[in-house]
């Protein structure tokens, strides 16, 4: 049995990818037909001395090899010197201004463009093979050790912190929402219907505090909340053109008489 060593299985590789190699040899040029391509994306082989009938046959006696290989390999090689024959008929031939089409020159220009990107995806591939790879130059961390989390509380709190605490509980606890005493409330529906019912007898001009409901004056609220109403009631009243309102002074008692019509 054979040992197999780093050197023969180079050594193998190298033999395998020769013989799967094209080679070919015409006037101008004798090498793999992948480099002709190349060399001539850089002119430096003119496809109008490469001779066709040559490149031919050289690559039907290629097909004959590549069937012991793999038929993978002979398409590849069967679009290669396709898209050569190609080229090179385009490049001889005349320009046809009739034809549609890109010509020989724009070919080779998208050619060339291709084997530049293809050349670029090589160079990209060689630069991230030639990184440290996981597990061959650097290795992941092994399992970490479990960790266990004790917690301690300590209690920063002063007295005064405590009081206040008990203090925003208590008034939480006790808080109360307002509720108004609608009995307490004199609303200016009442005060517009007794002020309707009064302003017939007031021919003169008179203080608007003799409207003011009766017994109101006792508790300071609803004297309020009567006073409030009864200017809104007025308000309204000179708005409809049935009173007039005057007021000698700043601060001075408003007083109020009924708008005679103009008719009158």
């Amino acid at each position: 049995m054979n040992d197999v060593t780093p050197e023969t299985f180079d050594v193998s590789v190298a033999d395998r990818l020769a013989a799967e190699a094209l080679i070919v040899d015409v006037d101008g040029f004798e090498g793999p037909l992948d480099l002709l391509l190349s060399l001539s994306r850089t002119q430096k082989v003119d496809l109008r001395k490469v001779s066709v009938l040559q490149l031919a046959q050289q690559y039907l006696a290629f097909i004959e090899q590549a069937k012991a290989l793999r038929i993978e390999l002979a398409a590849d090689y069967l679009v290669m010197a396709a898209w050569l024959a190609f080229l090179k008929s385009r490049l001889l031939l005349p320009p046809d201004p009739t034809e549609e089409g890109p010509s020989g020159e724009d070919l080779a220009a998208h050619l060339a463009f291709q084997l530049e990107r293809l050349q670029a995806m090589r160079d990209v591939a060689a630069k991230l093979m030639a990184r440290d790879q996981l597990g061959r130059d650097f290795f992941a961390r092994g399992v970490t050790q479990q960790v266990e989390r004790v917690r301690k509380v300590e209690y920063t709190a002063t007295l005064l912190d405590l009081m206040q605490g008990y203090a925003r509980i208590r008034t939480k606890d006790e808080f109360r929402p307002f509720v108004m005493d609608r009995d307490a409330v004199f609303t200016m529906e009442q005060a517009l219907e007794r002020m309707r019912g009064l302003i017939g007898f007031a021919g003169t001009w008179t203080d608007i505090s003799t409207y003011m409901p009766d017994g109101w004056n006792i508790d300071p609220g609803r004297w309020r909340s009567a006073t409030a109403s009864t200017f809104a009631a007025s308000l309204e009243l000179a708005k409809e053109g049935k009173v007039e309102l005057r007021q000698s002074d700043t601060f001075a008692p408003i007083e109020l008489r009924r708008k005679e019509p103009r008719g009158d």
